[in-house]
């Protein structure tokens, strides 16, 4: 049991964004999101055009938290040994012997910037690492401090020198972000801030023993049955096959959401549910979860990408459809 109260959480989830908003403008969404994944102990995936600040804001998050943080970023000529860490021949005292020398994965805050510029051989050399917490290098298992996040950023598919991530690697993403282009006042913050005599920094907010405190409160939160029974039955909603898929589903859709997204849906809403300073999860904080947990785990079939259909889309009527059946 964490020794944290709901107080204690927000006035440090608080800190954490105060720090962030120091250099981060605008995209409060995108932060609060990012936030929630970090608090649940989930990975998250950026996407959006260059220069909207993805990697600016997983850096500054790397400031805010006390961990050890580290960038790797991704090209067509990464290789798995380049992240993961190899053994290397060293000459102790005439004695010579394979040492594994770790790779920039182990830290407990990763940056895998433009990750899907690596070609899927390298993309999956994050797997293990982001499901098990842990690194297999020449038939050895090495683990992962904790807390370990995954924090990767990408460009849109259709961007040139991009390699779509596998299914499975997408799934294993806690969140996917959605970052849009800032308004025309927070553009002009933005020059301000960057063009100045000084840039913005972020002060160190919380520790690593923080954020683990504060997963475990996360975690003991309660949630009623019918809250996961509603979740259960969006879940099931996605799969074409089900006979509570909406139109745009069963037209759409090739196949649905996988359990994975109903426990981010679930332990989503339990940091949503903290963060608003209540003790138990409502189906609110269900639906304000709903897109970045469902987003990339819904697989559209060929007419689906054709005619442009978004999986937002898809969510939204679920989530319409769902709350008129009660």
């Amino acid at each position: 049991m964490s020794d944290f109260s709901v107080d204690t959480f927000r006035e440090y989830a608080n800190r954490i964004e105060t720090e962030v908003g120091r250099v981060i403008v605008g995209q409060g969404e995108v932060v609060r999101h990012v936030l929630v994944s970090i608090l649940a102990g989930g990975h998250v995936l950026l996407e959006g055009v260059p220069g909207l600040g993805k990697t600016m804001l997983i850096r500054t998050l790397g400031q805010a938290l006390d961990l050890k943080f580290s960038r790797i970023q991704f090209t067509p000529d990464l290789m798995p040994a380049d992240i993961l860490g190899t053994e290397i021949l060293s000459d102790d005292n005439g004695r010579r012997e394979f040492r594994f020398r770790e790779g920039p994965l182990f830290s407990n805050l990763v940056l895998a910037d433009e990750i899907n510029r690596a070609t899927p051989k390298t993309q999956s050399a994050l797997l293990e690492a982001m499901q098990e917490a842990s690194v297999t290098v020449a038939q050895k298992t090495y683990k992962l401090e904790e807390p370990f996040f995954v924090m990767a950023t990408q460009n849109p598919l259709e961007m040139e020198g991009t390699y779509p991530l596998p299914e499975a690697q997408l799934d294993r993403f806690f969140f996917k972000v959605n970052v849009d282009l800032p308004n025309v006042s927070e553009m002009v913050e933005i020059l301000d801030r960057t063009t100045g005599k000084e840039s913005p920094s972020a002060n160190k907010a919380v520790t690593g023993a923080d954020i683990i405190q504060m997963r475990v409160l996360a975690r003991t939160t309660p949630i009623a049955s019918h809250v996961k029974e509603y979740i259960a039955r969006l879940m099931l909603a996605t799969h074409p096959e089900d006979e509570n898929a909406s139109p745009l589903v069963k037209k759409y859709v090739r196949y649905g959401v996988s359990p994975r997204g109903g426990q981010a849906l679930v332990l989503g809403a339990k940091v949503t549910a903290l963060l608003a300073g209540r003790y138990n999860v409502a189906f609110e904080d269900v639906h304000a979860v709903s897109k970045a947990a469902l987003r990339h785990r819904l697989l559209l079939n060929f007419d689906g990408m054709a005619e442009g259909v978004k999986a937002d889309d898809v969510i939204n009527e679920l989530v319409g459809m769902l709350q008129l059946q009660g």
